[in-house]
Protein backbone atom coordinates (compact mmCIF):
# COMPACT_ATOMS: atom_id res chain seq x y z
CA UNK A 1 0.00 0.00 0.00
CA UNK A 2 1.08 3.53 -0.67
CA UNK A 3 -0.16 5.11 2.54
CA UNK A 4 1.43 8.52 2.91
CA UNK A 5 -1.68 10.29 4.18
CA UNK A 6 -5.42 9.98 4.79
CA UNK A 7 -6.28 10.09 1.08
CA UNK A 8 -3.03 8.63 -0.24
CA UNK A 9 -4.78 6.65 -2.99
CA UNK A 10 -6.37 9.67 -4.70
CA UNK A 11 -3.92 10.07 -7.55
CA UNK A 12 -3.84 12.25 -10.65
CA UNK A 13 -5.58 10.61 -13.57
CA UNK A 14 -3.04 8.74 -15.64
CA UNK A 15 -3.93 7.14 -18.95
CA UNK A 16 -2.37 3.92 -20.15
CA UNK A 17 -0.54 5.91 -22.84
CA UNK A 18 0.96 8.22 -20.20
CA UNK A 19 2.19 5.23 -18.22
CA UNK A 20 3.84 3.70 -21.26
CA UNK A 21 5.43 7.05 -22.13
CA UNK A 22 6.80 7.38 -18.61
CA UNK A 23 8.29 3.90 -18.77
CA UNK A 24 9.90 4.64 -22.13
CA UNK A 25 11.44 7.90 -20.89
CA UNK A 26 12.73 6.17 -17.79
CA UNK A 27 14.41 3.42 -19.76
CA UNK A 28 16.07 6.04 -22.01
CA UNK A 29 17.14 8.63 -19.45
CA UNK A 30 16.63 7.35 -15.90
CA UNK A 31 18.54 4.94 -13.73
CA UNK A 32 18.47 1.31 -14.72
CA UNK A 33 15.08 -0.30 -14.00
CA UNK A 34 16.95 -3.13 -12.30
CA UNK A 35 17.68 -0.56 -9.59
CA UNK A 36 14.12 -1.05 -8.36
CA UNK A 37 14.75 -4.69 -7.66
CA UNK A 38 18.29 -4.10 -6.35
CA UNK A 39 17.07 -1.59 -3.79
CA UNK A 40 17.26 -4.12 -0.98
CA UNK A 41 21.02 -4.45 -1.52
CA UNK A 42 21.66 -0.73 -2.01
CA UNK A 43 20.04 0.47 1.23
CA UNK A 44 22.31 0.45 4.28
CA UNK A 45 20.27 -0.41 7.35
CA UNK A 46 21.73 0.00 10.82
CA UNK A 47 20.23 -0.10 14.29
CA UNK A 48 22.01 2.01 16.89
CA UNK A 49 22.55 0.68 20.41
CA UNK A 50 19.65 2.81 21.62
CA UNK A 51 17.27 1.15 19.15
CA UNK A 52 17.07 3.91 16.53
CA UNK A 53 16.86 2.45 13.01
CA UNK A 54 18.77 4.26 10.25
CA UNK A 55 18.29 3.68 6.51
CA UNK A 56 20.87 5.25 4.19
CA UNK A 57 20.79 5.21 0.39
CA UNK A 58 23.56 6.81 -1.66
CA UNK A 59 22.24 8.51 -4.80
CA UNK A 60 24.71 10.76 -6.62
CA UNK A 61 22.05 12.40 -8.82
CA UNK A 62 22.49 15.92 -7.47
CA UNK A 63 24.30 17.45 -4.46
CA UNK A 64 21.32 17.23 -2.11
CA UNK A 65 20.06 14.93 0.61
CA UNK A 66 16.49 14.20 1.72
CA UNK A 67 15.88 13.34 5.37
CA UNK A 68 12.88 11.75 7.03
CA UNK A 69 12.30 11.09 10.72
CA UNK A 70 9.37 8.82 11.51
CA UNK A 71 8.28 8.41 15.12
CA UNK A 72 6.05 5.37 15.48
CA UNK A 73 3.37 7.28 17.32
CA UNK A 74 0.13 8.95 16.33
CA UNK A 75 -3.46 9.19 17.48
CA UNK A 76 -3.37 5.48 18.33
CA UNK A 77 -1.21 6.01 21.40
CA UNK A 78 -3.23 8.83 22.93
CA UNK A 79 -5.11 8.20 26.16
CA UNK A 80 -8.87 8.55 26.22
CA UNK A 81 -9.64 12.17 26.99
CA UNK A 82 -6.35 13.32 25.47
CA UNK A 83 -7.03 13.05 21.75
CA UNK A 84 -5.08 15.47 19.60
CA UNK A 85 -1.93 15.13 21.72
CA UNK A 86 0.26 13.76 18.93
CA UNK A 87 -0.83 16.55 16.58
CA UNK A 88 -0.29 19.30 19.17
CA UNK A 89 3.16 17.87 19.94
CA UNK A 90 4.03 18.10 16.26
CA UNK A 91 3.25 21.83 16.43
CA UNK A 92 5.21 22.32 19.64
CA UNK A 93 8.41 20.77 18.32
CA UNK A 94 8.87 23.73 15.98
CA UNK A 95 9.13 26.05 18.97
CA UNK A 96 12.78 25.24 19.62
CA UNK A 97 15.01 23.69 22.25
CA UNK A 98 17.10 24.72 25.25
CA UNK A 99 19.66 26.22 22.85
CA UNK A 100 17.54 27.06 19.79
CA UNK A 101 14.85 29.72 20.03
CA UNK A 102 15.91 31.37 23.29
CA UNK A 103 17.76 34.50 24.39
CA UNK A 104 18.30 33.28 27.96
CA UNK A 105 16.98 29.81 28.72
CA UNK A 106 17.63 29.90 32.49
CA UNK A 107 15.43 32.99 32.90
CA UNK A 108 12.93 31.68 30.37
CA UNK A 109 12.56 28.35 32.16
CA UNK A 110 11.53 30.01 35.42
CA UNK A 111 8.72 31.80 33.60
CA UNK A 112 7.71 28.67 31.65
CA UNK A 113 7.38 26.77 34.95
CA UNK A 114 5.03 29.48 36.22
CA UNK A 115 3.08 29.31 32.96
CA UNK A 116 2.70 25.56 33.43
CA UNK A 117 1.36 25.88 36.97
CA UNK A 118 -0.97 28.74 36.09
CA UNK A 119 -2.27 27.00 32.99
CA UNK A 120 -2.94 23.79 34.89
CA UNK A 121 -4.89 25.67 37.56
CA UNK A 122 -6.89 27.55 34.91
CA UNK A 123 -7.80 24.36 33.04
CA UNK A 124 -8.88 22.62 36.25
CA UNK A 125 -11.18 25.51 37.12
CA UNK A 126 -12.67 25.58 33.61
CA UNK A 127 -13.32 21.83 33.74
CA UNK A 128 -15.76 22.46 36.59
CA UNK A 129 -18.17 23.81 34.00
CA UNK A 130 -21.14 25.61 35.54
CA UNK A 131 -19.59 25.24 39.01
CA UNK A 132 -16.46 27.14 37.98
CA UNK A 133 -15.63 30.40 39.78
CA UNK A 134 -15.62 33.15 37.15
CA UNK A 135 -13.46 35.38 39.35
CA UNK A 136 -10.81 32.67 39.65
CA UNK A 137 -10.88 32.09 35.89
CA UNK A 138 -10.50 35.80 35.14
CA UNK A 139 -7.63 36.17 37.62
CA UNK A 140 -5.73 33.13 36.32
CA UNK A 141 -6.33 34.19 32.70
CA UNK A 142 -4.82 37.61 33.35
CA UNK A 143 -1.85 36.10 35.18
CA UNK A 144 -1.26 33.68 32.32
CA UNK A 145 -1.41 36.52 29.80
CA UNK A 146 1.24 38.52 31.72
CA UNK A 147 3.54 35.49 32.02
CA UNK A 148 3.22 34.71 28.32
CA UNK A 149 4.16 38.30 27.48
CA UNK A 150 7.29 37.97 29.65
CA UNK A 151 8.22 34.64 28.06
CA UNK A 152 7.70 36.08 24.58
CA UNK A 153 10.42 38.64 25.26
CA UNK A 154 12.95 35.87 25.89
CA UNK A 155 12.24 33.69 22.86
CA UNK A 156 13.44 33.86 19.27
CA UNK A 157 10.55 33.24 16.88
CA UNK A 158 10.85 30.49 14.24
CA UNK A 159 14.57 29.93 14.74
CA UNK A 160 14.45 26.32 13.54
CA UNK A 161 12.77 27.44 10.34
CA UNK A 162 15.29 30.27 9.93
CA UNK A 163 18.29 27.96 10.43
CA UNK A 164 17.01 25.59 7.79
CA UNK A 165 15.98 28.30 5.32
CA UNK A 166 19.32 30.13 5.54
CA UNK A 167 21.07 26.85 4.75
CA UNK A 168 19.13 26.05 1.59
CA UNK A 169 16.39 23.80 2.93
CA UNK A 170 13.30 22.95 0.91
CA UNK A 171 10.24 20.84 1.70
CA UNK A 172 10.54 21.48 5.46
CA UNK A 173 7.37 20.07 6.98
CA UNK A 174 5.78 17.70 9.44
CA UNK A 175 2.64 15.61 9.65
CA UNK A 176 0.73 13.49 12.14
CA UNK A 177 -1.44 10.49 11.35
CA UNK A 178 -3.05 7.60 13.13
CA UNK A 179 0.16 5.55 13.09
CA UNK A 180 3.11 7.92 12.66
CA UNK A 181 4.47 11.40 13.26
CA UNK A 182 6.84 12.58 10.52
CA UNK A 183 9.42 15.38 10.14
CA UNK A 184 11.16 15.85 6.80
CA UNK A 185 13.39 18.26 4.91
CA UNK A 186 15.73 18.32 1.91
CA UNK A 187 19.10 20.10 2.16
CA UNK A 188 22.37 20.60 0.33
CA UNK A 189 24.33 17.42 1.00
CA UNK A 190 27.02 19.27 2.95
CA UNK A 191 24.41 20.37 5.53
CA UNK A 192 23.74 16.86 6.84
CA UNK A 193 25.49 17.56 10.13
CA UNK A 194 23.43 20.73 10.66
CA UNK A 195 20.27 18.64 10.29
CA UNK A 196 21.55 16.05 12.77
CA UNK A 197 22.42 18.77 15.27
CA UNK A 198 18.95 20.36 15.07
CA UNK A 199 16.88 17.19 15.03
CA UNK A 200 18.75 15.36 17.79
CA UNK A 201 18.37 18.47 19.94
CA UNK A 202 14.63 18.48 19.22
CA UNK A 203 14.40 14.87 20.39
CA UNK A 204 16.44 15.41 23.57
CA UNK A 205 15.69 18.98 24.65
CA UNK A 206 12.38 20.30 23.29
CA UNK A 207 11.00 23.43 24.94
CA UNK A 208 7.27 23.98 24.69
CA UNK A 209 7.16 27.73 24.22
CA UNK A 210 3.81 29.43 23.58
CA UNK A 211 1.99 26.25 24.61
CA UNK A 212 -1.38 27.80 25.36
CA UNK A 213 -1.45 30.14 22.33
CA UNK A 214 -0.51 27.18 20.14
CA UNK A 215 -3.26 25.09 21.70
CA UNK A 216 -5.64 27.87 20.69
CA UNK A 217 -4.16 27.75 17.18
CA UNK A 218 -5.03 24.06 16.94
CA UNK A 219 -8.57 24.75 18.14
CA UNK A 220 -8.90 27.37 15.40
CA UNK A 221 -7.37 24.95 12.88
CA UNK A 222 -10.03 22.43 13.80
CA UNK A 223 -12.79 25.01 13.30
CA UNK A 224 -11.48 26.02 9.88
CA UNK A 225 -10.47 22.63 8.49
CA UNK A 226 -13.14 20.37 9.99
CA UNK A 227 -16.12 22.16 11.47
CA UNK A 228 -16.33 24.71 8.63
CA UNK A 229 -15.58 22.15 5.89
CA UNK A 230 -18.59 19.83 5.35
CA UNK A 231 -16.66 17.10 3.51
CA UNK A 232 -14.08 16.83 6.28
CA UNK A 233 -16.78 16.88 8.90
CA UNK A 234 -18.48 14.07 6.99
CA UNK A 235 -15.23 12.10 6.96
CA UNK A 236 -14.88 12.51 10.73
CA UNK A 237 -18.45 11.31 11.23
CA UNK A 238 -17.91 8.45 8.79
CA UNK A 239 -14.83 7.12 10.64
CA UNK A 240 -16.48 7.48 14.04
CA UNK A 241 -19.40 5.42 12.68
CA UNK A 242 -17.37 2.77 10.85
CA UNK A 243 -15.16 2.07 13.87
CA UNK A 244 -17.16 1.23 16.95
CA UNK A 245 -14.28 0.43 19.33
CA UNK A 246 -10.91 0.78 17.61
CA UNK A 247 -8.94 4.05 18.08
CA UNK A 248 -9.06 4.64 14.32
CA UNK A 249 -12.41 6.24 15.07
CA UNK A 250 -10.60 9.24 16.62
CA UNK A 251 -9.78 12.35 14.58
CA UNK A 252 -6.05 13.00 14.45
CA UNK A 253 -6.63 16.67 15.26
CA UNK A 254 -8.53 15.57 18.37
CA UNK A 255 -12.01 16.08 19.77
CA UNK A 256 -12.62 19.73 20.80
CA UNK A 257 -13.16 19.10 24.53
CA UNK A 258 -9.93 17.09 24.69
CA UNK A 259 -7.75 19.57 22.81
CA UNK A 260 -8.81 22.57 24.87
CA UNK A 261 -7.67 20.85 28.08
CA UNK A 262 -4.40 19.21 26.92
CA UNK A 263 -1.68 20.05 29.44
CA UNK A 264 2.02 20.80 29.06
CA UNK A 265 2.71 17.95 31.50
CA UNK A 266 0.91 15.38 29.34
CA UNK A 267 2.46 16.60 26.07
CA UNK A 268 5.96 16.52 27.61
CA UNK A 269 5.35 12.98 28.88
CA UNK A 270 4.02 11.98 25.47
CA UNK A 271 7.14 13.42 23.80
CA UNK A 272 9.61 11.72 26.16
CA UNK A 273 7.79 8.41 25.89
CA UNK A 274 7.06 8.08 22.19
CA UNK A 275 9.65 10.28 20.44
CA UNK A 276 12.30 7.98 21.86
CA UNK A 277 15.10 6.57 19.68
CA UNK A 278 13.82 3.00 20.05
CA UNK A 279 10.52 4.18 18.55
CA UNK A 280 12.07 6.05 15.61
CA UNK A 281 13.17 5.41 12.02
CA UNK A 282 15.44 7.79 10.09
CA UNK A 283 15.99 7.71 6.32
CA UNK A 284 18.87 9.51 4.60
CA UNK A 285 18.78 9.52 0.79
CA UNK A 286 21.01 11.51 -1.53
CA UNK A 287 24.56 12.56 -2.28
CA UNK A 288 26.13 11.06 0.84
CA UNK A 289 28.80 8.57 1.75
CA UNK A 290 26.95 5.91 3.79
CA UNK A 291 29.83 5.38 6.23
CA UNK A 292 30.23 9.11 6.92
CA UNK A 293 26.47 9.68 7.08
CA UNK A 294 26.06 6.86 9.60
CA UNK A 295 28.91 8.34 11.64
CA UNK A 296 27.11 11.69 11.81
CA UNK A 297 23.85 10.04 12.86
CA UNK A 298 25.65 8.06 15.57
CA UNK A 299 27.45 11.16 16.82
CA UNK A 300 24.28 13.17 17.37
CA UNK A 301 21.53 10.59 17.95
CA UNK A 302 23.49 7.77 19.54
CA UNK A 303 23.62 9.38 22.99
CA UNK A 304 19.85 9.73 23.29
CA UNK A 305 18.66 7.22 25.86
CA UNK A 306 15.99 4.67 24.95
CA UNK A 307 12.84 4.30 27.02
CA UNK A 308 10.66 1.42 28.09
CA UNK A 309 7.69 1.84 25.75
CA UNK A 310 4.27 1.33 27.35
CA UNK A 311 2.44 -1.75 26.10
CA UNK A 312 0.00 -0.72 23.39
CA UNK A 313 -3.39 -2.11 24.34
CA UNK A 314 -5.62 -1.59 21.32
CA UNK A 315 -9.27 -2.61 21.43
CA UNK A 316 -9.94 -4.86 18.45
CA UNK A 317 -12.78 -3.72 16.21
CA UNK A 318 -15.69 -6.19 16.51
CA UNK A 319 -16.81 -7.84 13.29
CA UNK A 320 -19.51 -5.68 11.75
CA UNK A 321 -22.85 -7.48 11.69
CA UNK A 322 -24.88 -5.17 9.47
CA UNK A 323 -24.76 -2.07 7.33
CA UNK A 324 -24.26 1.27 9.11
CA UNK A 325 -25.66 4.49 7.67
CA UNK A 326 -25.24 8.08 8.79
CA UNK A 327 -26.16 11.44 7.27
CA UNK A 328 -24.85 14.96 7.82
CA UNK A 329 -26.89 18.02 6.90
CA UNK A 330 -24.89 21.03 5.71
CA UNK A 331 -25.02 23.98 3.32
CA UNK A 332 -23.03 22.07 0.72
CA UNK A 333 -23.50 19.90 -2.33
CA UNK A 334 -24.17 16.20 -1.73
CA UNK A 335 -21.25 13.87 -1.13
CA UNK A 336 -20.99 10.15 -0.50
CA UNK A 337 -18.57 7.90 1.41
CA UNK A 338 -18.86 4.11 1.27
CA UNK A 339 -16.44 2.03 3.33
CA UNK A 340 -15.73 -1.66 3.87
CA UNK A 341 -13.65 -3.19 6.66
CA UNK A 342 -10.61 -5.16 5.46
CA UNK A 343 -7.23 -6.46 6.63
CA UNK A 344 -4.05 -4.42 6.40
CA UNK A 345 -0.53 -5.20 5.20
CA UNK A 346 1.06 -7.70 4.82
CA UNK A 347 -2.16 -9.63 4.21
CA UNK A 348 -2.43 -10.87 0.62
CA UNK A 349 -5.97 -9.50 0.53
CA UNK A 350 -4.60 -6.00 1.13
CA UNK A 351 -2.49 -6.30 -2.02
CA UNK A 352 -5.61 -7.36 -3.90
CA UNK A 353 -7.40 -4.25 -2.65
CA UNK A 354 -4.56 -2.15 -4.07
CA UNK A 355 -5.40 -3.68 -7.44
CA UNK A 356 -9.15 -3.16 -6.94
CA UNK A 357 -8.44 0.47 -6.05
CA UNK A 358 -6.61 0.98 -9.35
CA UNK A 359 -9.21 -0.93 -11.37
CA UNK A 360 -12.06 1.20 -10.08
CA UNK A 361 -10.78 4.77 -10.17
CA UNK A 362 -7.25 5.14 -11.43
CA UNK A 363 -7.24 7.00 -14.72
CA UNK A 364 -9.89 7.96 -17.22
CA UNK A 365 -10.19 4.38 -18.42
CA UNK A 366 -10.84 3.05 -14.89
CA UNK A 367 -14.19 1.42 -14.32
CA UNK A 368 -15.98 3.89 -12.08
CA UNK A 369 -14.60 6.99 -13.80
CA UNK A 370 -15.35 5.75 -17.31
CA UNK A 371 -18.83 4.45 -16.50
CA UNK A 372 -20.20 6.90 -13.91
CA UNK A 373 -18.42 10.13 -14.85
CA UNK A 374 -17.95 9.97 -18.61
CA UNK A 375 -20.59 7.59 -19.96
CA UNK A 376 -23.58 7.94 -17.64
CA UNK A 377 -22.77 11.39 -16.23
CA UNK A 378 -24.05 10.43 -12.77
CA UNK A 379 -20.93 11.45 -10.85
CA UNK A 380 -19.19 14.81 -10.71
CA UNK A 381 -16.15 13.13 -9.16
CA UNK A 382 -15.25 9.69 -7.86
CA UNK A 383 -12.21 8.12 -6.24
CA UNK A 384 -11.24 5.22 -4.02
CA UNK A 385 -8.71 4.73 -1.23
CA UNK A 386 -7.28 1.53 0.17
CA UNK A 387 -6.20 1.77 3.78
CA UNK A 388 -8.07 4.52 5.61
CA UNK A 389 -7.39 5.91 8.09
CA UNK A 390 -4.19 4.01 9.02
CA UNK A 391 -2.14 0.94 8.17
CA UNK A 392 -0.95 -0.61 11.44
CA UNK A 393 -4.31 -2.29 12.02
CA UNK A 394 -7.23 -3.52 9.89
CA UNK A 395 -8.72 -0.55 8.09
CA UNK A 396 -11.17 0.47 5.36
CA UNK A 397 -11.49 0.40 1.61
CA UNK A 398 -13.42 3.57 0.77
CA UNK A 399 -15.29 4.97 -2.24
CA UNK A 400 -15.67 8.78 -2.28
CA UNK A 401 -18.05 10.34 -4.77
CA UNK A 402 -20.12 13.42 -5.55
CA UNK A 403 -23.28 13.20 -7.70
CA UNK A 404 -23.69 15.45 -10.73
CA UNK A 405 -26.85 17.53 -10.64
CA UNK A 406 -29.67 16.61 -11.08
CA UNK A 407 -28.63 13.09 -10.07
CA UNK A 408 -28.91 12.20 -6.38
CA UNK A 409 -26.52 10.59 -3.93
CA UNK A 410 -28.92 7.66 -3.70
CA UNK A 411 -28.80 7.15 -7.48
CA UNK A 412 -25.00 7.36 -7.47
CA UNK A 413 -24.72 4.93 -4.57
CA UNK A 414 -26.85 2.36 -6.40
CA UNK A 415 -24.68 2.69 -9.49
CA UNK A 416 -21.50 2.17 -7.43
CA UNK A 417 -22.93 -0.96 -5.84
CA UNK A 418 -23.75 -2.23 -9.33
CA UNK A 419 -20.14 -1.82 -10.45
CA UNK A 420 -18.89 -3.54 -7.30
CA UNK A 421 -21.17 -6.50 -8.01
CA UNK A 422 -19.41 -6.91 -11.38
CA UNK A 423 -16.12 -7.40 -9.53
CA UNK A 424 -17.67 -10.37 -7.74
CA UNK A 425 -19.16 -12.03 -10.80
CA UNK A 426 -17.05 -11.13 -13.86
CA UNK A 427 -13.32 -11.97 -14.12
CA UNK A 428 -11.11 -9.00 -14.89
CA UNK A 429 -9.69 -9.29 -18.40
CA UNK A 430 -5.94 -9.99 -18.79
CA UNK A 431 -5.55 -6.69 -20.65
CA UNK A 432 -7.19 -4.67 -17.86
CA UNK A 433 -5.12 -6.41 -15.20
CA UNK A 434 -1.89 -5.86 -17.12
CA UNK A 435 -2.71 -2.15 -17.43
CA UNK A 436 -2.97 -1.94 -13.64
CA UNK A 437 0.30 -3.80 -13.13
CA UNK A 438 2.01 -1.38 -15.53
CA UNK A 439 0.68 1.51 -13.47
CA UNK A 440 2.24 0.06 -10.33
CA UNK A 441 5.52 -0.47 -12.15
CA UNK A 442 5.43 3.16 -13.25
CA UNK A 443 4.76 4.22 -9.65
CA UNK A 444 7.82 2.36 -8.46
CA UNK A 445 10.01 3.90 -11.15
CA UNK A 446 8.66 7.37 -10.42
CA UNK A 447 9.40 6.97 -6.70
CA UNK A 448 12.94 5.87 -7.46
CA UNK A 449 13.56 9.10 -9.35
CA UNK A 450 13.24 11.30 -6.25
CA UNK A 451 15.39 11.48 -3.14
CA UNK A 452 12.44 12.71 -1.09
CA UNK A 453 10.09 10.08 -2.51
CA UNK A 454 12.52 7.31 -1.69
CA UNK A 455 13.28 8.62 1.80
CA UNK A 456 9.57 8.88 2.49
CA UNK A 457 8.80 5.36 1.26
CA UNK A 458 11.79 3.71 2.94
CA UNK A 459 11.06 5.26 6.33
CA UNK A 460 7.31 4.70 6.01
CA UNK A 461 7.42 1.00 5.30
CA UNK A 462 10.20 0.38 7.81
CA UNK A 463 8.07 2.09 10.48
CA UNK A 464 4.66 0.64 9.55
CA UNK A 465 5.41 -2.72 7.93
CA UNK A 466 8.62 -3.31 9.88
CA UNK A 467 10.61 -3.72 6.65
CA UNK A 468 11.51 -1.18 3.96
CA UNK A 469 11.71 -4.05 1.47
CA UNK A 470 7.93 -3.89 1.17
CA UNK A 471 8.56 -1.27 -1.55
CA UNK A 472 9.92 -3.75 -4.07
CA UNK A 473 8.11 -6.82 -2.78
CA UNK A 474 4.78 -5.05 -3.27
CA UNK A 475 5.10 -5.05 -7.05
CA UNK A 476 6.19 -8.70 -7.03
CA UNK A 477 3.02 -9.72 -5.20
CA UNK A 478 0.82 -7.47 -7.37
CA UNK A 479 2.23 -9.17 -10.48
CA UNK A 480 1.00 -12.52 -9.11
CA UNK A 481 -2.63 -11.49 -8.50
CA UNK A 482 -5.20 -13.26 -10.67
CA UNK A 483 -8.80 -12.47 -11.72
CA UNK A 484 -9.97 -15.21 -9.35
CA UNK A 485 -8.16 -13.51 -6.45
CA UNK A 486 -10.03 -10.27 -7.19
CA UNK A 487 -13.44 -11.97 -7.33
CA UNK A 488 -12.74 -13.88 -4.10
CA UNK A 489 -11.73 -10.76 -2.16
CA UNK A 490 -14.68 -8.76 -3.52
CA UNK A 491 -17.10 -11.50 -2.46
CA UNK A 492 -15.58 -11.73 1.02
CA UNK A 493 -15.41 -8.04 1.93
CA UNK A 494 -17.49 -5.88 -0.42
CA UNK A 495 -20.79 -7.01 1.08
CA UNK A 496 -23.66 -5.01 2.63
CA UNK A 497 -23.19 -6.32 6.18
CA UNK A 498 -19.57 -5.06 6.14
CA UNK A 499 -20.47 -1.64 4.76
CA UNK A 500 -20.68 1.86 6.25
CA UNK A 501 -22.31 4.65 4.23
CA UNK A 502 -22.08 8.35 5.07
CA UNK A 503 -24.00 10.93 3.05
CA UNK A 504 -23.71 14.69 3.00
CA UNK A 505 -27.23 16.04 2.58
CA UNK A 506 -27.88 19.60 1.48
CA UNK A 507 -29.61 21.43 4.32
CA UNK A 508 -33.26 22.18 3.67
CA UNK A 509 -33.69 19.35 1.21
CA UNK A 510 -37.09 17.72 1.71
Amino acid sequence: MNKQGPFHKIRPLISALAVLSLLALFFLFGPSPSFAYDLEQKVVKHELENGLVVLILERRVNPTVSLYIRHKVGALQEDEGSTGAAHLLEHMLFKGTKTIGTKDYRREKRILDQIRRTGNALDLERLKGERADRGVIDGLSEKLRRLQTQAKGLMVDNEIDRLYTENGAVDLNASTGQDLTTYHVSLPANKLELWARIESDRMMNPVFREFYPERDVVMEERKQTVESTPKRKLTELFLATAFQAHPYRRPVIGWPSDVQSLSMDYIEWFSRTYHAPNNTVIAVVGDVDPVKALGIVKKYFGAIKPVSLPPLRITAEPTQQGEKRVALEADANPHLLIGYHKPTLPSFDDYVFDVIDALLTRGRTSRLYRTLVEERGIAESISTANGLPGAKYPNLFVVMAAPRHPHTAEELEAAIHGEIEKLKKEPVSPRELEKVVNQFRADLIRDLDSNAGLAGKLSYYEAVAGDFRYITRHIQVVESITPDDIMKVARNYLVPENRTVATLVKRGKP
